[in-house]
């Protein structure tokens, strides 16, 4: 894989190297150029969710006792598979993320990993998620896993990205799966919480991304790709936004009854917040008002990762639920 970086050849025969002149980086400058390229494959930004979404669900299976050893490997074989999936999908995106300037700088986009070399790397990095989870948590988790990355690259990235403006809707499953993982991993089943919180992270994906793609509209038209605020109008848009934030917030509610007070007062106060950011945009939007999506997209974050760092302390706190106060 050591190759891939450059492409081949001398220097002398290299488009823009002129012959006996050196490359321009020294070989532990290449080495490092080439160590960053894989790791960007990753999309090491992306796997953030993954810490949000899976030690607070680990922390509520199992309530008012933190097991570091099997949340660290949780983490280790979630984060494998979260960057084999991310690495398939970069190969599969190759030609449209050199058309965007948001991705243009990506690894296969820039030349700077070969197809081969990231396609290889992506399944030992799906492999080894297996093989950590099915060693050290369970075989339920594994699968879980691997059922992830076979969705976000087969039905999302080669199926839905392309055709439809409800890519996001649908494909943003995979990113709700870390809630079922973690869950599964302390359990070894499933249960009603963590489907709660599936449903959580997949009506708020669309607002997210929307928010995102409708700063970026014309980097996603210029690629094909048919997101709702390259086929629609902004209005429609940010009434679809709304929609979905409300469905986000009403679903963090529905967890309230498995949890503390804690948990109840941040998801009531975070939800008032991140519903009034959305409703400001759809508001501004009808006057004709200028909008800054980028920062309903950055507060998305922000709530999120609030909501599952409330349903973390709660869980080890463990106050008494408020289904135990009825």
């Amino acid at each position: 894989m050591g190759h891939s970086v450059g492409g081949h050849g001398s220097a002398a025969t290299r488009p823009g190297l002129s012959p006996g002149i050196p490359e321009p980086t020294s070989g532990a400058g290449r080495l490092r150029q080439i160590v960053f390229a894989y790791i960007a494959l990753t999309k090491p930004r992306v796997i953030e969710l993954l810490l949000v979404a899976t030690v607070p669900v680990m922390l509520l299976a199992d309530r008012g006792s933190i097991d570091i050893g099997l949340i660290a490997v949780t983490l280790v074989g979630g984060w494998l598979g979260a960057a084999s999936a991310n690495t398939l999908n970069m190969v599969i995106d190759h030609d449209i993320d050199q058309k965007m300037k948001r991705t243009e700088r990506r690894p296969l986009a820039r030349h700077a990993v070969s197809r081969m070399h990231a396609l290889v790397f992506g399944l030992v990095l799906g492999v080894a998620s297996f093989a950590v989870l099915w060693t050290c948590a369970n075989l339920l988790s594994a699968l879980l896993v691997t059922a992830t990355i076979a969705f976000y690259v087969f039905v999302y990235t080669m199926i839905l990205k392309r055709r439809t403006w409800q890519n996001v809707v649908w494909g943003g499953a995979a990113g709700c799966m870390p809630t079922l993982v973690g869950w599964a991993a302390v359990t070894g089943s499933l249960s009603w919480q963590p489907v709660v919180l599936f449903l959580v992270i997949f009506f708020w994906t669309p607002p997210h991304t929307w928010a995102l793609a409708m700063r970026y509209k014309e980097d996603y038209k210029a690629a094909g790709v048919p997101m709702l605020p390259v086929v629609a109008t902004e209005l429609h848009v940010a009434k679809q936004m709304v929609y979905y934030t409300w469905a986000t917030v009403a679903s963090t509610l529905v967890l309230v009854w498995a949890t503390g007070p804690i948990y109840a007062v941040v998801a009531i106060g975070a939800g008032a917040w991140f519903l009034r950011a959305v409703h400001k945009l759809l508001a501004a939007t009808r006057r004709g008002e200028p909008i800054t999506p980028l920062k309903v997209f950055l507060q998305s974050n922000e709530y999120l990762a609030i909501v599952f760092c409330g349903l973390a302390v709660d869980s080890v706190v463990h106050l008494p639920t408020v289904a135990g106060w009825f």
